[in-house]
């Protein structure tokens, strides 16, 4: 009797979809963690580029002694940022169907950080341009530009009979 009850809502399971693990059902989520990335159901990216500026905030607490202090020069402070805050703001970035709506929340992330960096605020009214000459920074929409071409080519390089 116990058999044809599991069999019954195993049989209702696979007919709704579910997977099942050691004949019960395993709960379906909208969104979870492989491989350092946050992959969601409905092939959005926000949660894993909330969780990717979360870990660039991160790692500018473990910098902000360099990052804010004066009497560093602003050239340090612009490698710190490229070098240590922006890898861990862009990990797995070229695989991100990104449009403009997340490409203008990292912009602004970043601006943030690197007047920051600067001793400015948006109250003083400085362009975005001038804060990242004084840095030596790239804008972002440019990095992920280049990240996705650099991992195109390294598909192209693959060979023939390589898995997909």
């Amino acid at each position: 009797m116990v058999d044809d009850c599991e069999e019954r809502i195993a049989a209702e399971s696979l007919a709704q979809g579910n997977i099942l693990l050691d004949g019960q059902p395993v709960p379906r989520k909208e969104s979870f963690r492989y491989l350092g990335s946050i992959l969601q159901s409905n092939g959005g990216i926000e949660e894993d580029i909330l969780h990717r500026t979360q870990s660039g905030w991160g790692k500018w607490r473990m910098d902000s002694g360099v990052l804010c202090d004066r009497k560093v020069p602003l050239k340090l402070k612009g490698k710190s940022y490229k070098y240590a805050i922006r890898h861990a703001m862009l990990y797995g970035a070229e695989c991100w169907e990104i449009n403009s709506r997340d490409t203008l929340r990292l912009k602004s992330i970043e601006m943030q950080m690197l007047r920051w960096a600067c001793g400015h605020t948006r109250h003083d009214r400085i362009m975005n341009e001038y804060v990242r000459k004084k840095l030596m920074v790239a804008p972002i929409k440019e990095v992920l530009a280049h990240h996705r071409l650099r991992w195109f080519g390294h598909l192209q390089r693959r060979p023939p009979d390589a898995p997909v």
